[in-house]
């Protein structure tokens, strides 16, 4: 944005994160569907399968994802780890934009082997981090869920940061259970992938107040993106750029910048 300077980007950065990066945040954000649970499996269950379809309006997203949660008695890991025939058949009819039963009984299946072969998510995506950071661990996670025999149809709403996916929902996923900072938003509940490491969950609103900031140069939003992005964020906080994403997301939905 011509006329604003680093330093004023920096301040203005730091104030709206301040400014939405509260409890308040929740109640209008899909984030709220996990803060409805009170463990750990089931909190990292709903934060899976709400970020799995957070795209589109967010009051329809927090509809599709606790109508979810009603099917699976809001008891997902319960759910997830006694999943017989029948208590998928209660999964039939759901539909969110173009995620319908047939991707979510998939995805249903596939948790049930991460959780009874590989000893959780947080596990799965921990290995991936080991190896090759936060893209390791995408492609770690990947790799795990597509073993669990999902269909063409349903591969496709699993990110591959391989192949240049900007990856916003497994990031969101990722930004959730890692970061934790005491403002009662995220959950911190994955302790070994550190918060320096996160790469922003890159949606429309925050591309378009990024590139306004001259924070994102390239036009496309892919993982060039991502790193391109986060980088940017990484110079005001090292530590932690994706507390970040409540400014640039709060500046796109809520003040239209």
């Amino acid at each position: 944005m011509p006329g604003i300077s680093r330093r004023e980007i920096r301040d203005l950065l730091i104030a709206k994160h301040d400014q939405y990066n509260r409890p308040e945040f929740i109640l209008n954000d899909p984030i709220q569907v996990p803060h409805a649970f009170s463990t750990k499996e089931d909190i990292e269950i709903a934060s899976f399968l709400t970020a799995t379809i957070a795209w589109g309006n967010r009051a329809s997203i927090i509809k599709s994802a606790s109508g979810l949660m009603d099917r699976m008695d809001r008891a997902p890991y319960e759910f997830i780890m006694g999943a017989d025939s029948s208590d998928l058949d209660r999964l039939e009819g759901f539909v969110h934009r173009t995620f319908n039963s047939t991707d979510l009984i998939c995805f249903i299946k596939a948790l049930q082997e991460i959780y009874k072969i590989h000893g959780g998510l947080e596990q799965v995506f921990n290995e991936g981090y080991r190896a090759g950071g936060i893209s390791g661990s995408l492609m770690n996670f990947r790799k795990i869920f597509v073993l669990s025999g999902l269909s063409g149809r349903t591969m496709k709403h699993v990110s591959d940061v391989e192949r240049g996916s900007a990856a916003k929902r497994l990031n969101l996923l990722l930004m959730w259970m890692v970061r934790s900072d005491n403002r009662g938003v995220h959950f911190g509940l994955w302790k070994e992938i550190s918060s320096a490491d996160l790469m922003i969950p890159l949606d429309t609103h925050v591309a378009r107040v990024a590139r306004s900031l001259g924070l994102l140069k390239r036009k496309t939003n892919d993982w060039q993106a991502v790193a391109e992005l986060t980088g940017s964020l990484r110079k005001i906080d090292p530590e932690d750029p994706c507390k970040f994403d409540f400014s640039l997301f709060g500046l796109g939905v809520f003040e239209h910048f």
